[in-house]
């Protein structure tokens, strides 16, 4: 049998943090000597299929112009058309865009929904731009991706830093550059758009619902009352705000938040609805009423029943296993856990709930928005959260069956039932000619 090919180590990013394609790599190695995964497919998949950069100038308000630099990523589409977000940040690095891409095929294929794998995204910083420059820099993003998306080929969502606004801001000029005769069939072309410009219901909340159905379905099975535990958030954006507003129903307390600018505390707890309210009008968790300030590291050693980092990925590093003093963690970001951190988290007994299940809420629910489209139909609020629960508690349920089976954690189980299905795609279709 040929031997698997060895992952290579990719220097550490700009910010100090491991390469986030070292970490794809070493995970997907991990599963692929579980599930038996073929070394030819194993050596496909360590590269995305095509990696795009595109420079492109925009007019700012002062009549200057700017360059950006813009990715797009496709990972693999053996399943069906790329799909994934696109994000707009400061920290933005084709190979972060490699890693996130990766995570998608494996997301989309563990809930075998028929996409594949892409991410996208744009260095910059948004909030130092106006509304209008923002409408720009995506039109004009748009418009240099050309026909590198489209509605059956490679389909964006929403990321850190962008919302159904941009979403709309793509598809309407992505509309406008095709045939006149299609232009409302393609409507699809991108996910996560506004609920007025041909959204879904649901959507907008569907990453954080997600988060929380895992977190039930684990109680259940742990017969673990929800109801009086404690939990922190890191990160408060749409995932963060969305997953502690819905699990503050099942009466679990939320006690600590943070994001990119610090860190809260309240151990009496902290009303998620008004925080979240409070971080849509100032940017940040930072100031928030009833709480006390304090440090990353006292975020970290906050005990409490459950974590969900919700900011950018490795955020969990080994200090931070070290500090954590929790019982679950549930990825709602993508790939927030540092390799070296997870035997540590295994050591204290904290149960992990890998991102490609945790947060695969969103792409459930953007393959329904991608449905109702193309049919030209409009789904209930009922319909879209009945569905979406169903088949987050079915891949909850497959997740945990293989990896008792096997006796492996949870992020190689996942990963296992992803590349079973990746790997009898290529085997049936081999690599043509």
């Amino acid at each position: 049998m040929t031997e698997m090919p060895r992952t290579i180590t990719l220097p550490p990013m700009a910010s100090g943090k491991p390469n986030p394609y070292s970490v794809a790599l070493e995970q997907l190695d991990r599963a692929a000597k579980v599930c038996g995964l073929s070394p030819a497919i194993r050596e496909i998949l360590s590269q995305p299929k095509n990696e795009i950069i595109t420079n492109f100038p925009v007019r700012m308000d002062n009549g200057e112009y700017k360059m950006f630099k813009g990715y797009r990523v496709q990972h693999s589409n053996i399943l069906g058309p790329y799909k994934g977000g696109i994000r707009y940040h400061e920290d933005v690095a084709l190979d972060e865009v490699k890693a996130l891409a990766s995570w998608m095929t494996y997301k989309c294929a563990l809930h075998d929904i028929p996409f594949g794998g892409g991410k996208g995204g744009i260095k910059f910083t948004p909030r130092q731009h106006s509304q209008a420059e923002l409408e720009r820099i995506t039109r004009r993003f748009t418009h240099a991706l050309g026909s590198n998306i489209g509605p059956e080929y490679d389909i964006p969502a929403p990321d850190v830093g962008t919302n159904g606004q941009i979403m709309v801001w793509m598809m309407d000029t992505y509309m406008n550059v095709v045939g006149f005769m299609d232009k409302n069939a393609n409507r699809r072309v991108v996910t996560g758009k506004t609920v007025a410009s041909g959204g879904s219901l649901g959507r907008e909340s569907a990453t954080g619902q997600g988060v929380v159905h895992c977190i039930v379905e684990w109680a259940r099975d742990r017969r673990f009352d929800l109801n009086g535990s404690t939990f922190t958030v890191q990160g408060f954006g749409n995932v963060g705000s969305n997953a502690a507003k819905i699990l503050a129903r099942t009466g679990a307390s939320l006690i600590a938040a943070g994001d990119w600018k610090g860190y809260i505390l309240n151990g009496d707890g902290i009303n998620a609805y008004k925080l979240a309210d409070y971080v849509g009008k100032t940017g940040s968790v930072v100031g928030y009423p009833s709480s006390r300030p304090i440090t990353r590291d006292e975020f970290f050693a906050t005990p409490a029943d459950v974590f969900i980092p919700a900011a950018l990925e490795l955020e969990i590093g080994v200090a931070e296993a070290k500090a954590l003093n929790v019982r679950l963690i549930v990825e709602g970001a993508n790939g927030p856990t540092e390799t070296a951190a997870e035997p540590i988290l295994r050591e204290k007994n904290i149960d992990l709930i890998p991102d490609i299940l945790a947060n695969s809420g969103g792409v459930v629910v953007s393959y329904y928005e991608w449905l109702q489209n193309k049919r030209s139909e409009r789904w209930d609020l009922e319909e879209v959260e009945e569905r979406l629960a169903k088949r987050m508690k079915r891949t909850y349920l497959q997740v945990s069956e293989y990896a008792a089976a096997k006796k492996c954690e949870w992020r190689v189980a996942a990963m296992c039932i992803a590349l079973d299905r990746v790997g009898k795609a290529y085997a049936e279709r081999g690599i043509f000619p």
